[in-house]
């Protein structure tokens, strides 16, 4: 197995910027709202002071937890979700309790090279997009030609993906919504011997599955790479996987996955995952990764 260091740099986008950061925070527009989000690793000095960023709505904290909250609209005429577009995908932005708007934006660096792998692929194929969100992924892989079988815990997000799917105008396109704990559905989906092409992986650190299972990253990761392999079929496109807010380097990742795909070769591209900031040329890192291909 051969590794290869990477900056997975998420720079190809109209509808989306990263404004500035700093002072722990980060001021962004999705499409046409600009907004304040707190940010534990931007711990520089912002370009303009925080207090002249002019956005629509901010995000206050709970005490001790930056990912609940509630939101702030400052612009009353803003609302509670808009259009945004990634090249030909159409969805919506929506404001959560979470701070999240619906979208990890850094994830584009992945719909990409999904994309162009399964567009290159010279027969059918089938993708599983597990911890899927609201299914940016599954359509940018239904888009490009792929069967998808996406699964969150959450029916609600399957709903949003759903909205999405037909705002892209890919109502002809055969995905799976489903809403079901991903261990379970991993081990039922061995048992019935289904195969796929290729597997994208994008847990969160603690979540709950449908009927109150729970998940803990560091606990239950090894045990679900363990399950996917299986499921892989011969000359498998890729593998990707993600991990957020968990202490591990992305070489933790990248060896936890490589142990398992030693036997088909090829290699690993392993490393962060950054937005670049307009006009300054830094970067904010959001995420760690890594990526099998046979190459």
């Amino acid at each position: 197995m051969k590794y290869d260091h990477t900056l997975f740099l998420a720079d190809d986008w109209k509808d989306y910027q990263l404004l500035d950061s700093g002072e722990g925070l980060k001021f962004e527009r999705f499409g046409s709202q600009k907004v304040v989000r707190p940010d534990p690793q931007a711990f520089w000095m912002p370009q303009q002071p925080v207090k002249s960023w002019k956005a629509d709505a901010w995000f206050d904290a709970k005490a001790g937890d930056d990912e609940r909250g509630q939101w702030r609209r400052l612009n009353p005429k803003a609302p509670d979700d808009w259009p945004m577009e990634w090249k030909s995908l159409k969805f919506k932005a929506r404001r959560t309790p979470f701070r999240h708007l619906g979208v990890f934006q850094e994830h584009s660096v992945h719909w990409a090279y999904a994309m162009e792998r399964l567009k290159a692929a010279p027969y059918p194929t089938k993708v599983l997009n597990l911890f899927g969100y609201t299914g940016l992924m599954s359509l940018a892989c239904a888009q490009a030609g792929a069967e998808v079988v996406h699964l969150d815990a959450s029916p609600k997000s399957n709903g949003f993906g759903k909205e999405a799917q037909q705002m892209s105008g890919l109502q002809d396109r055969k995905i799976r919504w489903i809403a079901d704990d991903a261990m379970k559905f991993v081990a039922r989906e061995n048992r019935r011997g289904n195969r796929y092409d290729a597997i994208i992986l994008d847990p969160p650190k603690f979540g709950r599955g449908t009927n109150g299972e729970t998940w803990k990253f560091e606990e239950d990761l090894p045990a679900l790479l363990d399950g996917i392999v299986p499921l892989l079929v011969e000359r498998p496109l890729f593998v990707i996987l993600t991990a957020y807010a968990v202490r591990l380097s992305h070489i933790a990742l990248a060896q936890a996955l490589g142990d398992r795909l030693e036997p088909f070769g090829g290699r690993i591209e392993m490393g962060e995952m950054a937005l670049p900031e307009k006009k300054s040329g830094r970067m904010l890192p959001t995420a760690i990764c890594a990526r099998w291909s046979p190459d």
